[in-house]
């Protein structure tokens, strides 16, 4: 999308579209797509599952937490509200 020409016309004289639609649907996937997700970046040792259960909970972010000690984030906002509620930030996120 942007700057490129609405239609062009090329060697053989065709006049080429945009398709608008397809160059959105190609920008990234859904929104929805890939959740819910088990963290590994974000996880604890096992042992420790039943305790982000109850600190995330405590901070308001009510959390599943998997028993390889994986929280389970339901979408990006909450992902991002969890991570912020352990003092933790992604970088690569692009939030």
């Amino acid at each position: 999308m942007g700057e490129a020409p609405e239609s062009i016309v090329d060697d053989s004289g065709e006049t080429l579209t945009r398709n608008l639609g397809a160059e959105i649907a190609f920008q990234g996937r859904p929104a929805t797509a890939g959740w819910p997700i088990h963290c590994k970046g974000s996880s604890v040792h096992p042992s420790q599952a039943q305790e982000l259960r109850d600190l995330l909970r405590k901070k308001g972010v009510p959390t599943e937490v998997d028993r390889q000690g994986r929280p389970i984030y339901r979408n990006a906002s909450h992902r991002k509200r969890a991570l912020s509620a352990r003092g933790l930030i992604d970088r690569d996120s692009f939030n």
